[in-house]
């Protein structure tokens, strides 16, 4: 029979649950969603740890979405925490909480790790996987990039500090930015990605929340152009008054700029358009 389970997704930007039921063959068909925006990378960028309210709000957070968990009565639940457990000076204490607040195991994954379940999860939800595939998961603390086959998964991974929320804070500053901090900004994510050399793919999706607020608004394909343009859209106008239209929530367009210099960046680095993908970490 089907294992229903849940998963507490621990981030810089967001925290989420996902409660799915997972058949036998590997499809995962699911059955409840939460989110629920801590901004956990801001006190990691201001204080290089993490605050005792924030840790509280986590806490409490977690604990909510533990008990929905129990309510569906799902056979397994876990706790997975991606940047922030690796980039605080605290982010054992981080466990800590969490591991008490959900009674369940806390995993602090690696970049690495990271990118990996973010490409299986993603080529998984692909119908027809082309014979390479690039997946780059963008949260807020940190963007992984991988690259693999379906047959034999992926080869090739790499995590940089280059989330949405850490570019935000770290470069652009006002809403809208000054051109000055976008040029700086752009020159800086240019110079970290260029250590990528990544083998080229046939198709390259990306995940996680700022993607996909970024294929609302231009649609689910984009490459350069499309990311040049909305950069320039967002250098001058208030990021809201952008999205608002495109069911983008305002906690999400405040770092959207920041995301798609990455993504801009990302695409030209790799020669290719961009996807949004319909799977991921989760």
């Amino acid at each position: 029979p089907p294992v229903d389970v849940a998963i507490v997704d621990i981030g810089s930007n967001t925290a989420r649950l996902l409660v799915a039921s997972v058949s036998e063959t590997g499809e995962v068909v699911q059955l409840r969603r939460e989110r629920r925006y801590l901004r956990l990378g801001d006190d990691v960028h201001a204080l290089g740890r993490i605050g005792a309210e924030k840790l509280a709000e986590a806490g409490e957070v977690a604990r909510r979405f533990a008990r929905i968990a129990r309510r569906a009565r799902v056979d397994r639940l876990e706790t997975v925490v991606t940047a922030p457990g690796r980039q605080a000076a605290n982010g054992d204490e981080l466990v800590r909480v969490l591991a008490d607040e959900t009674a369940a195991p806390v995993v602090v994954l690696s970049g690495e790790d990271e990118g990996r379940l973010a490409w299986e999860g993603a080529v998984a939800r692909m119908a027809e996987p082309p014979e390479v595939v690039a997946v780059s998961d963008l949260g807020g603390g940190s963007c992984e990039l991988a690259v693999g086959t379906p047959a034999l998964g992926p080869a090739w991974v790499r995590s940089l500090d280059l989330g949405a929320l850490r570019v935000t804070r770290e470069y652009l500053g006002g809403d809208p930015p000054s051109r000055k901090r976008v040029a700086h900004a752009r020159a800086r994510i240019a110079e970290l990605v260029a250590i990528f050399e990544p083998p080229s793919p046939d198709t390259t999706l990306v995940v996680g929340g700022t993607a996909r607020a970024i294929g609302r608004i231009v649609g689910r394909r984009f490459g350069a152009r499309e990311l040049d343009d909305l950069t320039e859209t967002l250098t001058t106008t208030r990021a809201e008054k952008v999205t608002s239209s495109h069911g983008v929530t305002a906690e999400r367009a405040h770092t959207l700029l920041g995301g798609a210099l990455v993504l801009d960046e990302l695409a030209r680095r790799l020669g290719t358009d961009l996807e949004v993908g319909r799977g991921g970490l989760r």
